[in-house]
């Protein structure tokens, strides 16, 4: 057998654990260890020097333990025979794992009797913690240990671990087997807690445990039963909150309808107020431009409906005529009210006597009614014209009424006849 020289490992990463297949060597060679990785020494079954990474000579400096059990001459060149296991100490990411059968339970959640059964799958990461304690307890004379074997050594402390949490879950009720899904990441984080010890046994470091997907009984009757029950129920659940959502939104509309009805409302009556002030506003100061008041504008509407009244020769609406002019007497001047006063009595001069002497008012007590020679003496359209028709002029020439008004009330007087 050939004395090797160069010892060194450069094969694929799912290997945890590869021997070096010389066994053979001499103090000269060349140990070369890679990074995450570290060598060890096999000595008729024991474990001696661990070497990290590096480039070493082999030598009895380097293997102090080697010399004990080997008597290499100092300086000199001499083989000997030594096994060399080279451990992979990268994060081994991505492994899968899945338990063997499901696991039955009574699904409290859901008030069943029955038993249902459930299982889980998923992946986890490991990465060597302790290298001597991994090939000493699970390498052994073996040449080479992958993921693969690793897990199927560690799948039956896995199915130990997770059957019995899954079981304990599920029947505590917390969760049902519909909605197990959204608690994965609960399981994963108990089962990891409870695999660490049992990996760190093996030297191995277990950094990750995902569960990825959960075993449901998908073509168990009970199952199927109760599955259709629960989508019957969300869908009427969804529903009611459908039409209930729709309701909320069409007494919204109605409301925001209503608010700007009422905000509508508000401003109409608003604008008309306001508009109402501002024509009162216009009107006083026209008036006080033209140079008249309020009370002053009112007793020109009553004259004007006096010049207009067809039974103005009647004593007794002559009398209200008098009446209504004399409650504007703070705004005629004694001059206009007694050239009105003249006027209603020259009315009622042109009655017949007895009227005329028939009239005792204290208003023209002192004045003596009696008739011209030229005044009628039965009642004549004409002179009621004329009479009306003066009226009419004294109020325009005394200023209680325009030229259209005047002229206006005029053409209407003379359509009369």
């Amino acid at each position: 057998m050939a004395i090797i020289d160069v010892i060194k490992y450069e094969g694929p990463n799912q290997l945890l654990v590869w021997k070096f297949d010389g066994e053979d060597f001499n103090t000269a060679s060349q140990l070369i260890v890679h990074e995450s990785q570290e060598a060890i020494f096999f000595k008729d079954g024991q474990a001696l020097d661990t070497f990290g990474p590096g480039r070493y000579t082999l030598s009895t400096q380097n293997i102090p333990l080697l010399n004990k059990l080997v008597n290499l001459p100092f300086g000199g060149v001499s083989p000997f025979h030594c096994e060399v296991y080279f451990v992979n100490k990268t994060e081994e990411m991505a492994i899968r794992w899945g338990t063997d059968k499901r696991v039955s339970y009574v699904d409290n959640s859901l008030n069943l009797p029955l038993p249902l059964s459930i299982g889980a799958a998923g992946e986890l990461t490991i990465a060597v913690e302790d290298a001597r304690k991994l090939v000493i307890k699970l390498v052994g004379t073996e040449a080479a240990l992958d993921q693969q074997r690793f897990i199927a050594y560690m799948r039956s402390i896995i199915n130990m671990t997770v059957k019995p949490v899954l079981a304990r879950v599920m029947q505590a009720g917390d969760y049902s087997i519909f909605n197990i899904d959204a608690a994965m990441d609960v399981l994963a984080a108990d089962l990891h807690q409870q695999l660490v010890p049992e990996f760190a046994d093996y030297g191995i470091e277990l950094r990750r445990f995902m569960i990825t997907s959960i075993a449901k009984p998908e073509d168990d009757p009970i199952y199927q039963r109760y599955y259709r029950a629960l989508s019957d129920q969300t869908l009427n659940v969804l529903e009611a909150q459908a039409r209930q959502n729709e309701a909320v939104k069409e007494a919204e509309t109605l409301w925001k309808v209503a608010q700007q009805e009422a905000q509508k409302t508000v401003i109409d009556a608003q604008a008309q107020s306001e508009a109402k002030v501002i024509d009162a506003r216009a009107m006083a100061e026209k008036r006080r431009v033209e140079g008249y008041t309020y009370q002053q504008e009112r007793g020109f509407d009553v004259s004007q409906t006096v010049a207009a009244n067809n039974a103005v020769g009647e004593f007794t609406n002559m009398g209200i005529g008098m009446g209504m002019i004399s409650g504007i007497g703070g705004t005629l001047s004694g001059t206009v009210a007694g050239m009105a006063n003249e006027a209603i009595s020259a009315s009622i001069a042109g009655q017949p006597a007895a009227a005329a002497d028939s009239a005792d008012s204290s208003m023209f007590a002192a004045q003596t009614v009696s008739p011209t020679p030229d005044a009628p003496t039965e009642a004549d359209p004409l002179a009621d014209m004329r009479l009306r028709i003066e009226k009419l002029k004294l109020m325009h020439d005394s200023g209680l009424m325009d030229d259209a008004e005047f002229e206006e009330l005029r053409k209407q007087i003379i359509s009369e006849i």
